[in-house]
């Protein structure tokens, strides 16, 4: 298959930005409060997947302490890096000498970088809305609809990938692939829940 220069351009956008990206979240700090280690369990129960969601979010406990707002922006900037980090592994995976011997593969592994492509974009969305977040009543609840749809979207694109790959034989580069979009689902999911968690608390 061949792959236009646009392709090329997206790939090189994309490892510009990764420094960027995987600053998102704050660092994880050292020896945490157990009272915001607890807030983050308890606010996991929460979730979908609530063992990935306290594992990956329980090193940032000194940065969300107990506010749920930085909970859930915390875990929207996990998730873009998470994405992000995806669509340059799908990119690489393009670039590799015989990924397209089987052309419903290769089709499958281009659907899935453009699919991740597109759910970065929407996290980023989010992310840059929950950051400028303002005003109460009917203005919060409109931004706040906004980042929910677009988490939405963005979940609904990882899905999408591994959907992909449903008519393709099973193989090395199906169960890579799939395992690993599979785990980047996980962290969109929940970061999608604690958002609608905080909205709950915020929205009447």
């Amino acid at each position: 298959m061949r792959i236009m220069p646009s392709f090329f351009l997206i790939i090189i956008s994309l490892t510009a930005a990764s420094a960027a990206t995987f600053s998102s979240a704050p660092a994880p700090a050292p020896a945490p409060a157990a009272s915001a280690t607890e807030f983050i369990r308890t606010s996991c129960v929460t979730t979908l997947y609530p063992e990935t969601c306290y594992h990956s979010l329980s090193g940032y406990a000194n940065a969300v302490q107990q506010d749920p707002a930085r909970l859930a922006l915390v875990a929207v900037g996990l998730s873009l890096s998470r994405a992000t980090s995806m669509t340059l592994y799908v990119a690489n995976l393009s670039r590799q000498a015989g990924y397209g011997s089987d052309p419903r593969a290769a089709g499958a592994l281009h659907d899935c970088f453009s699919v991740f492509g597109d759910a970065v974009d929407q996290i980023r969305g989010s992310m840059k809305q929950m950051r400028r977040l303002t005003g109460s009543g009917e203005e919060l609840r409109f931004q706040m609809s906004n980042v929910q749809t677009w988490m939405s979207a963005a979940l609904t694109n990882e899905d999408t990938c591994t959907d992909g790959f449903s008519g393709v034989a099973d193989g090395p580069l199906k169960m890579d692939v799939c395992d690993r979009t599979t785990k980047v689902k996980e962290v969109t999911s929940n970061a999608l829940a604690l958002v609608n968690s905080y909205v709950a608390k915020v929205v009447p």
